[in-house]
């Protein structure tokens, strides 16, 4: 008996108990559904990380103030420390041959007023390179300039979304907001660049002058940030390397437990990231395992139940000429029939509850060719391993005890 006969006489026989078989297909359904929605999720969120990670340039290094150490091992949190200077960054531009680009940092928040309208956003503070170094683009108007940096001029840039909030129906360049009380004039607005690495709006800002910012803002002698582009890529690592050894010896540290700043890249906080993406995906793909293991199991009990109900149908079947692997592949093939119509069956409605889950939650999924591979064969491996145990009991039938079973 051929492949092709055995499959039909298989489906035949799932077709003649139908309900019995969907049940016994709805935990290989379940299964592979749920594969297929957490690989999406998985493969979404790292998706979105990617571009991100495009989003904020590629050859981005971070230097910001870290936290104090003080006496009786007394702790402070990230950012605490004031030793973080203009002079630091200024050595780093000159020491390290491979900089490119950088800006000075600084963050706080306030409230901004235009007219009736008000918002409170973060105020950033930056030279003239701090769209260059931070991958923004003018979406209108113009950039301050370094003499607007050199004299702390009150001029400023707004994010797409203060733009939005403060000018709903009008143009912001031109027009004097006032930022804790003191009046700025908007230069230009930022094009829009969406959400961020870590899921907050990258519209929500106003930049400014890194020396107004200092200066008439915050009211400090210190910078919180220095941010370095490198030429390629490939610089990135052993220019943070050569800015966290300088950076020790300015500051006369010796045991690196001590550092008083932090210097990170975009990808290593986007491979930590990832590594929590990949962690949730495979805990979830855990949980879906479990229903796979749960279908099989259902398809081999089914399997036993229906070799105990058609012993007098096989013992026929043997004494008109059936052989041995004849009973063995149809009882085989029933079994991965059963597993492959739910796999298929599973997958349509995976695909489906990942976009329902993007039109509900607006959560990002990724639906690729492999996961649906993955999953598909992965319920063909359940019906042959648990298919296997029941079409080799009913293979093994004594033919003359199989024709007198009642």
């Amino acid at each position: 008996m051929g492949i092709r006969e055995t499959f039909r006489l298989a489906l035949r026989a799932i077709r003649r108990n139908k309900v019995r078989s969907a049940l016994t297909m709805l935990g290989v359904i379940i299964g592979v559904a749920s594969v297929i929605a957490m690989i999406a999720l998985g493969s979404g969120a790292r998706a979105v990380i990617d571009e991100q990670i495009q989003s904020q340039g590629t050859t981005l290094i971070y230097l910001s103030s870290g936290s104090f150490h003080g006496p009786g091992q007394a702790h402070g949190g990230s950012g605490t420390v004031t030793t973080l200077t203009l002079e630091d960054a200024q050595a780093i531009v000159r020491e390290v041959p491979t900089i490119g680009l950088w800006t000075p940092g600084l963050r706080g928040r306030a409230q901004v007023i235009a007219g009736n309208n008000n918002w409170n956003t973060q105020i950033e503070g930056g030279n003239e390179d701090w769209l260059a170094v931070r991958n923004y683009a003018l979406g209108d108007g113009a950039n301050f300039t370094a003499r607007d940096v050199l004299v702390a001029d009150k001029v400023c840039l707004l994010g797409a979304t203060v733009a939005k909030t403060l000018f709903p129906d009008g143009d912001p360049v031109g027009q004097v907001i006032r930022v804790r009380n003191m009046p700025f004039r908007v230069l230009g607005v930022l094009a829009e660049k969406g959400q961020g690495q870590w899921g907050q709006d990258q519209d929500d800002l106003v930049v400014a002058p890194w020396t107004t910012v200092q200066k008439k803002l915050l009211g400090i002698n210190y910078i919180q940030q220095a941010s370095f582009t490198t030429r390629t890529t490939e610089l990135v690592e052993p220019t943070a390397v050569a800015i966290t050894r300088l950076m020790r010896t300015r500051h006369r540290i010796s045991n690196p437990e001590n550092d008083d700043f932090t210097v990170r890249t975009v990808e290593e906080m986007a491979a930590t990231r990832v590594q929590m993406a990949s962690t949730m995906t495979g805990l979830l793909m855990s949980v879906a395992s479990v229903s796979l293991l749960v279908g099989g199991i259902g398809i081999m009990n089914i399997m036993l139940v229906s070799v105990t109900a058609r012993t007098r149908e096989i013992g026929v079947r043997m004494a008109v000429g059936a052989k041995t692997a004849d009973v063995l592949k149809q009882f085989l093939a029933e079994a991965v029939a059963l597993s492959l119509v739910g796999g298929l069956a599973g997958i349509l409605l995976g695909i489906g509850v990942s976009q329902a889950i993007t039109t509900s939650l607006g959560w990002p999924v990724l639906i690729t060719t492999s996961s649906i591979v993955v999953a598909f064969a992965f319920s063909a491996g359940v019906g042959i391993f648990f298919g296997w145990y029941p079409a080799r009991k009913a293979a093994n039938l004594d033919p003359i005890e199989a024709l007198r079973y009642e």
